[in-house]
């Protein structure tokens, strides 16, 4: 797997974050085939990388309220 220089890249929270600071998810959507996701609580914690389909499908399923509780 190839290295991806993240330190430039713009994040954006998700909108369903809690406006309080809790459970916060940030992405970044300057890859086409991956997407960076990260805690905002913890910007220098690990990264966690996608396949852009997998994280769609993902996405899609938690809307849809399609993943258990």
């Amino acid at each position: 797997m190839r290295s991806i220089d993240l330190s430039a890249m713009t994040w954006r929270k998700s909108s369903h974050s809690n406006p309080d600071g809790g459970a916060c998810v940030e992405v970044c959507d300057d890859f086409g085939s991956v997407v960076p996701v990260r805690d905002s609580k913890d910007p220098r914690s690990p990264v966690l990388v996608f396949p852009a389909g997998g994280w769609s499908a993902f996405v899609t399923a938690v809307k849809d309220c399609q993943l258990p509780c």
